[in-house]
């Protein structure tokens, strides 16, 4: 594979999330389901892959880069939970499941750890999910809510255990861990932190630095003809992009970063060719 041309890039590094233990298992999980019905889309939508190759580069003419990509359906972006299909069937009003998240979510809603559901659990994370519109507000502690919480959590500082390197020029720091992404410029956040889909098993979003090699706005999918809206090419057929589905799934992409619609066109307007990042750890897949 080619390499991005460009300044010459720091050699990748062992993060120190990707030396820490992985948790046990917990145990088989029960089948996940959207929560509430949505409007079907086509996999295209939702699910783009890794290209095999780097992309063909290519200068886009000024007529291209002025039209926009399409805005995502009204809704798209909603939070909707992944839940037990028996719950979904039965309308449950309060979860009696354990979510794959449990001890996570104890932990942040300052609970008793111990894994399990109980109702004093149940009712604390209803009522966080209907503060922050999750829906159905059943109390199970599934993606979702957990992704919503880790956002909320690094809003004042995404960067508080340091493992993005700090640089005197710009820096997007992508976080796998905890599914999030920032830009910082030495110690400022210059953009997020916004929640993003990395890859999944198999197809895992690559570690370590690397580099925009190359920008295309409205950037079409030469496996599946799938769009990318707002690509950033850093490695190989990896970008960042925009997505007409959601973030919070239980399964990852197959390689690139995805993000809201509105975030990636954002960091359209932050990032440019050349521009740096760092990558590290690992999705947990449910």
């Amino acid at each position: 594979m080619p390499s991005p041309s460009g300044p010459q890039l720091e050699p990748a590094r062992p993060s120190p999330a990707q030396l820490e233990p992985v948790p046990p298992d917990s145990g088989p999980q029960p089948e996940l389901v959207p929560g509430v019905p949505l409007n079907p889309l086509p996999l295209w939508q939702t699910d783009t892959p890794d290209q095999a190759l780097p992309p063909k580069v290519y200068t886009p003419s000024a007529e291209e880069d002025a039209v926009e990509p399409q805005d995502a359906a009204e809704g798209t972006y909603d939070r909707v939970e992944y839940v037990p299909r028996e719950d979904a069937v039965e309308d449950v009003d309060c979860s009696e499941r354990t979510g794959p998240q449990q001890r996570q979510v104890e932990r942040w809603l300052k609970l008793e750890v111990d894994g399990e559901q109980s109702v004093a659990d149940c009712r604390a994370i209803r009522a966080f999910q209907t503060e922050h519109k999750i829906e159905p507000a059943t109390g199970f502690a599934g993606p979702v809510t957990w992704g919503t919480m880790q956002l909320l959590s690094a809003r004042k500082n995404p960067n508080a255990e340091k493992k993005c390197p700090v640089r005197a020029y710009r820096v997007a720091c992508v976080d796998l861990d905890r599914q999030l992404m920032w830009v910082q410029d030495g110690r400022r956040v210059v953009f997020g932190p916004a929640s993003i889909r990395s890859g999944r098993e198999g197809f895992g979003t690559r570690t370590g630095w690397h580099a925009v090699y190359w920008r295309h706005k409205n950037h079409v999918s030469s496996l599946y003809h799938s769009p990318m809206p707002y690509s950033q090419f850093f490695n190989g057929g990896q970008a960042f992009h925009g997505v007409y589905g959601g973030l919070f799934t239980p399964i990852g992409s197959r390689g690139c970063v995805n993000m809201t619609l509105d975030d990636a066109r954002a960091l359209w307007g932050v990032l440019k060719k050349g521009d740096r990042l760092y990558v590290w750890g690992h999705r947990l897949e449910e």
